[in-house]
């Protein structure tokens, strides 16, 4: 996950020079006059690379215009608090600031996606962020009843 605005420029400076060699090496490939199957066989993996940078770049496009996906009961709480930063338009320095903590302690935090965060903490984090997250618990499937033992059984 790319997670600020240095990493987002060496991502695009890379896939810039990835594209440029993947270019390269079909050209090469075609001058030994090798099959279809085999040319595919020999950039399969640079293509894979590329396109995993190509998707790194494009979701950091996608925070920073505020396009953000769903969290479902917490799951993913550091990458979302990573990703409320990014398309709020905040550099690391600027959290911390707001946190009263050095910049490297976010940077720290970041690389390792809030693990094992406290909800205290990630409480702070979203004040700081000015968010406010909501929940809601969604609706059991109707039918289902957690019954004490014995209830709707009939004596005999």
């Amino acid at each position: 996950m790319i997670r600020n605005e240095s990493e987002y420029q060496e991502a695009v400076r890379r896939l810039r020079d990835e594209r440029d060699r993947l270019a390269e090496h079909v050209r090469r490939l075609e001058g030994l006059g090798l099959a279809a199957d085999e040319t595919k066989r020999a950039l399969d993996p640079l293509r894979s690379f590329h396109d995993q940078l190509a998707e790194e770049v494009e979701s950091y496009e996608h925070l920073k215009r505020g396009e953000m996906g769903e969290l479902t009961n917490l799951h993913g709480l550091g990458s979302t608090l990573v990703a409320l930063r990014i398309a709020l338009g905040l550099t690391q320095r600027e959290l911390a600031e707001r946190l009263g903590v050095h910049e490297s302690q976010v940077s720290r935090d970041e690389r390792n996606e809030y693990h094992a965060i406290s909800v205290d903490r990630a409480s702070r984090i979203l004040d700081a962020l000015g968010v406010e997250l909501r929940s809601a618990f969604e609706e059991p499937l109707r039918g289902f009843r957690n019954e004490p033992s014995g209830a709707g059984q009939t004596g005999g």
